[in-house]
């Protein structure tokens, strides 16, 4: 069982909960170490994991039959990470969930944890804001792709992790603003030049 004082809960999400609801958690829940470049989920498994992010960062991207891979997202510490094909549709996974640097999870199995949060009002509300939440992230990415433009997407994604371009790889992060990595390189040399 996972050390409570180690982990970074968010306090908007998890403040609600007693003590009695984070033990029950707990007792499902165990601390995964991975090491950077190690696979956590791979294509085609059936993985029902859900995870907290306590410290690193995860890919997750799609390998192409030519080899060229598309980063769909990268999720970081206080994050939540979960294959939604295996855990929401209940099919193989279509991506693979990579740490791009030491990384360490509190991981459970999401059906042991369902029974758990049916039992529990505070725990239910919980499901629900995360849920809404992860909802919302995804919006926001498919309208950023709409409503701005490549660099605003670039400026958006720096804003909300200002450490994110030491930590990815241009290609990556590239892929995951739908752009080039050339494009990327010229998004931040205009920036460089004209800073706001």
């Amino acid at each position: 069982m996972p050390d409570l004082e180690n982990i970074n809960f968010p306090a908007n999400v998890f403040g609600q909960l007693g003590p009695a609801d984070i033990a029950n958690l707990l007792r499902i829940t165990r601390t995964r170490k991975l090491a950077a470049g190690e696979v956590y989920i791979e294509a085609g498994s059936d993985s029902q994991k859900l995870a907290f992010i306590n410290s690193g960062l995860i890919r997750v991207y799609h390998l192409k039959p030519n080899g060229d891979d598309l980063t769909l997202m990268l999720r970081w510490e206080n994050q939540f990470i979960a294959s939604v094909d295996g855990v929401i549709y209940q099919r193989p996974n279509r991506f693979i969930y990579q740490a791009m640097e030491d990384t360490e999870l509190l991981e459970m199995d999401y059906y042991k944890a369902e029974k758990i949060i049916g039992e529990s009002l505070s725990l239910s509300s919980t499901k629900h804001s995360v849920l809404l939440h992860m909802l919302g992230e995804a919006m926001e990415r498919v309208e950023s792709f709409v409503l701005l433009t490549a660099e605003e997407r670039y400026l958006k994604l720096i804003e909300e992790q200002p450490t994110l371009y030491n930590r990815v790889p241009d290609k990556y992060l590239a892929t995951l603003l739908g752009i080039t990595p050339v494009s990327l390189s010229r998004i931040r040399k205009r920036i460089a030049q004209h800073p706001k």
